[in-house]
Formats: C-alpha cells, structure tokens, sequence
C-alpha cells in the first residue's frame, strides 16, 4: 500500500462533504457537553468561584462572598454562558479528534499515527493549564484585585466589590481558556518540527527573546499585578524548555531515517 498521500487525493467536493460531515460530528459532540454541563450548572459555578471566595475571606471583607446580577434574566444568561464554556472543554477531545481526522489523509501513515497522541496531549495540557491557572494564579490574582476595596482615606469613605456575575464568568472563561492554550505549546512545537518549520537550534538561539516573549503574553493575560505575571510566565517558559527537548528527539528521529 502507498504511503504517499497523494496517492489518495480527494477532490475538491469531497474535502468538502469530508468538513461538513467532521464539523457535524464535532458540533454534535459539543452539544452533548453542552446539555450536560447545564445539568450541573450549579457544580461548575461552585467550582470557578472557589477561588473567589476564599480570596473573599482571606482579605477580611465581611459578609458572605456573593456574586449579583443585575436584571432578572442575567442569572439565566450566565448558567447558559457556564454551560457553553463547560460544553466545549467536555467535547475538546471530539474537537481534535475530528480536525486530526480532517487532516489526516494528508498525511504519511507514520505521522498518521500520531493521532491519538496528538489528542490526549493537547486535552491533558489544556487540562493541566485550565487547573493551573484555578489553583494558583486566580487566588494571587483575586487576592490582590479585591485588596483595593476597603478605606479610602481619612474621611470615613469605603470601596465595597459588588461583583457581577455575568462579568466574573466572563474573566473566569478568559483566564482559563488562556492559561489552557498557552499550555499547548509543547504539541504547537512538535508539529512545526515535524513540518521542519523549527529546529531545536533555532529554538535554543531564540530562547532569550521567548522570555520576554513570555512576560509579554503573561502580562496582556493576567491582571495587572506581578505575581500573577510571574505565575503564567516562568510556567511558559519551562514549557518552551520542554519544547526545546522534544524538537531536538524530532531533530534526531529525521537524522536517523535520512
């Protein structure tokens, strides 16, 4: 059998149908992550406000930790919003399966193989990313957003955070879905070895400038506050240190079959 894909070359209509029918599969399999994640609503709402609420008692607040909305369906927009963001990590695997699948038949069988691989990586460091960012950077980051309400000044005057919940889910999806994807760059640099567009030379001589590269990226994602930079940036730039280490193993299996 050849190991040439253009001996197996669809046309164009076929490409087509071949989209339409991956995109089907991976918009039915969201769907389903969606119905359930509305099923436990509630859980999923419990879980992205830990780190709110023990940042809430740490700093001294008073009260009990609360999350508002300000009209009477926005409580119901923001469990679909929860749903939508749950439903797509749920069927993130479907997601690469399908488009691993698209991609496919334009490929030798070696690389063919990298399949299921390339699908529990990307879901185990998007995963790893995502929790990452829930245990660590939030409670640094809610710690020191919330530490500006209290006294200001010497007139009686007090800042109280009367945080909406619509915007929390909003900043909660954005953080996690950012940290998750940063922590896809082993797989990005994997495939771009194996396309030979980088070499772990032309990593290890651009490595100076990903650290900064790093700190710009934490510093656009995170809050406005050091540690938070911190937290997202020596992470990444271990990552790219990985990276270098798997490019080079990429590098040294092509010096062997040439």
């Amino acid at each position: 059998m050849s190991d040439d894909p253009d001996a197996h070359a669809m046309t164009f209509w076929e490409h087509l149908e071949e989209l339409r029918s991956r995109l089907v599969r991976a918009l039915l399999g969201f769907m389903v992550g969606v119905v359930v994640s509305w099923v436990y609503r509630e859980k999923l709402l419990v879980w992205m406000t830990k780190p709110f609420i023990a940042a809430w008692n740490q700093g001294k607040l008073g009260g009990q930790a609360a999350l508002h909305f300000p009209a009477p369906a926005s409580l119901f927009v923001a469990y679909i919003k929860i749903a939508i963001i749950g439903g797509l990590v749920m069927s993130l695997p479907i997601i690469l399966y399908q488009l691993w699948s698209f991609i496919a038949p334009g490929l030798y069988s070696r690389e063919k193989r990298l399949g299921l691989p390339f699908v529990v990586s990307s879901c185990l460091l998007f995963a790893a990313g995502g929790y990452f960012g829930w245990k660590v950077a939030f409670p640094v980051a809610f710690q020191y957003l919330l530490g500006f309400s209290g006294p200001v000044g010497v007139e009686g005057f007090e800042v109280k955070p009367t945080v909406m919940i619509g915007d929390y889910i909003e900043f909660v999806a954005r953080m996690l879905i950012a940290f998750g994807a940063v922590f896809e760059l082993p797989v990005l640099i994997f495939f771009l070895s194996i396309a030979g567009v980088v070499t772990h030379q032309h990593l290890i001589k651009f490595f100076r400038y990903f650290i900064v590269v790093a700190f710009v990226i934490a510093a656009v994602i995170t809050p406005p506050d050091v540690t938070s930079q911190f937290l997202l940036a020596i992470p990444l730039v271990l990552l790219y240190a990985l990276s270098i280490g798997i490019a080079w193993l990429v590098d040294r299996s092509r010096a062997k079959s040439g």
